[in-house]
């Protein structure tokens, strides 16, 4: 079966499905690592949550008998407080308050000691931003069948604008703050100072936590002075409703925090691939990298040849949705030290908190925006360390899907070590399919699996979604721990010969000589 979604799996350890498909799911998790080890959280946030609440809560006045303790202290001293979901420890005037989870999980004391943006539930550049004190408090709200949806406050700059949201019922407990939007018929949307709708919303929200967070990325929207965040909710926490709010957002002060540098296109080539640095732009939640990266003429002329060939081999239908020729760099950021600050490199200390990337003209054509958590450094300089691009292959392999039980098919090429596990048609599905399971290792986290179509023994092509996961776990032979599924849409039945053609995949080519260019902030 394909792998369950993660509300699904949550259900299933709160054991809230039908028996049929609590075995179902039982079944499945028995073979998949990467679904195991989702349930796997779940039962320890369960866990979490059931030792947490036999702790006592605080009463609702515990912000007022704290008070009423502390001494006057002559000169008022801005507070600067950690996250909700850690230790806090408040001290003054000789009075020492040791708080866990009891107290992230009291509303009041959450909105005492600072709400969503001073936890661990925010990236640390919207953390800084909360604490260089551009977190405006609105407590906008709106009740309906019981419920009432809160905005409580609202960071924007001039790389985003993000709110944090509670709900709570009528005895003002704090409810699950999950919005399903894909599913339901919750609408969010901003438009700015002439109504035009701004894409890039993201919602963020964490299991057992009394906020959710709404963002809209302003990235290469300069032009925004004013939005407005408009709210139509028609569910809640499994209630259905109507919620309406508007939160209006005033950028025009923000914008002034932010410093832009102009890179003036600085240019390099580097094994068929061209990268343009455009701007360099820090302010109080983000720094951020505006670059292009192409292919060089000579690339292009190639990849779209290699187009012409494939089209010819499995059809045109199979060959529009192929990704090919598209490209992308390594590089990191240092310091005047020569320190990494910055860095494409998967780490927990890369200081990225998201890219994003969009298709340009050409094939292999596209713009991209990094963003950074801020650091302290004026003297910056960017060092390109080697580049992306996708190109085509002729690895092929041949099997006999009613065969492989008995007689699985394994390959090795270029990182990826798999075992084609099974070849069947997929428990739930609402268009014809047959679904390829593959079991085994990568060499790196980051490592492409690449693009794929499958060709039966009448010559009929069909392309290849896959799904699945490659765990930071390794197995024996120190390979990363991989489960993927390769669905062939279209095909009815599982066919007597079947042959997998790798058509293209992602390379990395180092750069010989690094590239370096200085970045120099600061007014």
């Amino acid at each position: 079966m394909n792998c369950p979604m993660a509300d699904k799996l949550s259900q299933y350890v709160d054991q809230l499905l039908s028996e049929q498909e609590q075995q179902i799911i039982e079944d499945h998790i028995k073979s998949c690592p990467s679904c195991e080890e989702v349930v796997h959280a779940f039962r320890k946030e369960q866990q979490f949550i059931k030792e947490t609440l036999q702790i006592p809560t605080l009463p609702d006045n515990f912000n007022d008998l704290v008070l009423d303790q502390l001494e006057p202290y002559g000169k008022t001293k801005k507070r600067r407080w950690t996250a909700v979901w850690q230790r806090v420890m408040l001290t003054a005037a000789g009075v020492v308050l040791a708080l866990g989870i009891g107290a992230a999980v009291n509303p009041a004391f959450a909105q005492f000691i600072g709400g969503l943006f001073s936890t661990d539930q925010v990236d640390d550049g919207l953390k800084m931003a909360a604490e260089a004190g551009l977190t405006e408090r609105v407590n906008l709200q709106v009740e309906d069948n019981g419920l009432t949806f809160i905005v409580e406050d609202v960071i924007a700059d001039s790389s985003r604008v993000s709110l944090s949201y509670k709900v709570l019922n009528k005895n003002g407990l704090p409810q699950d703050t999950y919005l399903s939007m894909a599913d339901s018929e919750n609408d969010i949307t901003a438009t700015d100072q002439s109504g035009n709708v701004l894409d890039s919303l993201g919602t963020g929200w964490q299991y057992g936590s009394d906020y959710g967070n709404v963002e809209f990325s302003l990235r290469d929207q300069d032009n925004v002075e004013k939005m407005t965040i408009h709210f139509n909710l028609v569910e809640l926490n499994g209630v259905r409703g109507s919620w309406q709010l508007e939160v209006p957002v005033d950028l025009l002060e923000t914008r002034k925090l932010s410093d832009i540098i102009d890179l003036k296109d600085a240019t390099v080539t580097s094994h068929g691939v061209q990268v343009n640095l455009k701007k360099l732009q820090s302010s109080p939640s983000s720094t951020e990298l505006y670059f292009e990266t192409a292919l060089t003429n000579e690339e292009l002329r190639r990849s779209e040849e290699v187009m012409r060939r494939f089209e010819e081999q499995f059809g045109k239908e199979n060959i529009d949705s192929l990704v090919i020729g598209n490209t992308g760099i390594e590089y990191h950021i240092e310091n005047a030290a020569g320190e990494t600050i910055y860095s494409t490199e998967r780490s927990t200390d890369s200081g990225m908190l998201q890219g994003t990337g969009e298709d340009i003209d050409s094939i292999g054509g596209t713009s991209w925006i990094h963003s950074f958590i801020p650091k302290k450094g004026d003297q910056l300089t960017f060092v390109l360390d080697g580049v992306h691009k996708i190109e085509p292959t002729d690895f092929s392999i041949a099997m006999k899907p009613k065969d492989i039980r008995k007689h699985p098919v394994s390959f090795d090429y270029k990182g990826m070590h798999l075992t084609v596990k099974s070849v069947k048609k997929p428990l739930f599905s609402t268009t014809p399919s047959v679904v390829i399971k593959l079991e085994g290792g990568m060499e790196s986290l980051d490592a492409d699996f690449g693009n794929w179509i499958a060709v039966d023994g009448e010559g009929n092509a069909y392309s290849a979604n896959f799904s699945g996961s490659i765990l930071d776990k390794k197995d024996e032979n120190g390979r990363h721990i991989t489960s993927l599924d390769l669905e062939l849409e279209g095909l009815k039945e599982v066919p007597e010969e079947l042959t997998l053609h790798l058509v293209t995949m992602s390379n990395y080519y180092p750069v010989e000589d690094q590239w370096r260019i200085p970045l120099t902030l600061g007014k």
